[in-house]
């Protein structure tokens, strides 16, 4: 009994062994031949490392405003008679957008006047006599109170009345009403909003280790996303005296010149700068750069033994613009960098560089895409 056992575990684990021993030399022979199998060649888009003047320039976004705006409002409540603009309209200063009914307080000047002229009257009276000492001081000084008080309610009351009109306070744009004829309006209530157009201001922010290359007087170039191919110069006129601690950067205001009245506040803007002489730079497309923590690179193409081969190695990139980006050392004008497929490349690995142009990524300077 015990022989046979013996027996069946021999075999057993001669059997076992086998399966085991032929799993493991099958995986050994199917290692060696994928580590050894070459690799296809990794299609990619390439372009050459070039040079070109780029002119040192800030650049920045900010909103315009208006210079002088504002939500127009009558102190004094009463049933609209007339509305004297149009939406939209041109208005000057002083002109009478907005009467109210002052029948009534009209009344009650004309009241006031007629005892304000009896008041002077009795005062004459009185100055009379007291020149012929018919009556005392004390009584004419009474007689000049009660005069200067008429006069006092006369003014009070036409007061009174031109809160009852909304003249403009500025030459501007008017709005869109909020009222209507006929409506109660209550003291407060916004009539139309007013701004001025010409000129008009731009506020925008900078980071303050810029401070030094602005100073007021200073021109700047903006461009609208409303009018894309024209460029609006301004200048500045007017820097914050402080710095923003939330942020660390500081308020500029620059003003632009308006007669069209193309440029409307609360229009996005997109500014440039230009602070010194232009600089030669060595550029790539920003596509061939792999930006990582620890370092940028790039993957140059090489020739070896025919073949192109990409190469990893680490740069430093400079200033952005558009598409390009500028390289501060570890590129020659005249090498070859991958611009797409990089995740496809590892140090060493044999590329195919494809020449359709539809295949290359945007490589423009102020690239325009269009809307889809």
């Amino acid at each position: 009994m015990l022989k046979r056992m013996i027996i069946m575990l021999v075999l057993v684990t001669v059997l076992f062994g086998g399966i085991f021993g032929f799993k493991a030399v099958g995986n050994y022979f199917m290692n060696q031949f994928f580590d050894n199998m070459p690799m296809p060649p990794a299609a990619i888009t390439a372009a050459t490392v070039s040079r070109d003047a780029w002119q040192p320039a800030v650049n920045a976004i900010g909103s315009f405003a208006a210079v002088n705006s504002t939500e127009l409002t009558t102190e004094a409540s009463g049933i609209i008679r007339s509305i004297r603009f149009e939406n939209g309209a041109l208005i000057k200063k002083g002109e009478l957008l907005v009467q109210l009914d002052d029948s009534v307080d009209q009344a009650e000047l004309a009241r006031l006047k007629a005892a304000e002229q009896l008041a002077k009257l009795e005062q004459s009276r009185l100055e009379r006599l007291f020149r012929d000492k018919g009556v005392s001081e004390l009584d004419l000084r009474r007689r000049e109170s009660e005069a200067a008080q008429a006069s006092a309610a006369v003014a009070s009351q036409q007061a009174r009345i031109s809160q009852k009109s909304l003249y403009a306070p500025f030459d501007g744009v008017a709005g869109i009403r909020q009222v209507s004829l006929g409506q109660l309006l209550t003291g407060g209530t916004i009539v139309v909003s007013l701004q001025s157009l010409d000129p008009i201001y731009l506020n925008f922010t900078l980071p303050e280790q810029q401070l030094a290359l602005i100073e007021v007087g200073k021109p700047l170039t903006v461009r609208v996303d409303a009018y894309a191919e024209q460029a609006f110069v301004g200048e500045i006129t007017a820097v914050a005296p402080g710095i923003r601690e939330s942020s660390r950067s500081i308020e500029v205001q620059a003003t632009f010149a308006n007669p069209q009245q193309l440029l409307r506040p609360g229009m996005f803007a997109r500014v440039s700068m230009t602070t010194g002489e232009p600089n030669t730079v060595t550029l790539i497309p920003q596509t061939a750069v792999q930006f990582n923590p620890y370092g940028n690179s790039v993957f140059v193409i090489t020739e070896q033994d025919g073949q192109q081969v990409a190469q990893q190695r680490f740069i430093r990139t400079g200033e952005a613009r558009g598409d390009l980006i500028a390289v501060t050392a570890g590129l020659e004008p005249g090498e070859q960098v991958a611009t797409s497929g990089l995740l496809k490349l590892r140090n060493g690995a044999v590329v195919n560089i494809v020449e359709n142009s539809s295949a290359a990524p945007s490589a423009e300077l102020n690239p325009t895409p269009a809307n889809q």
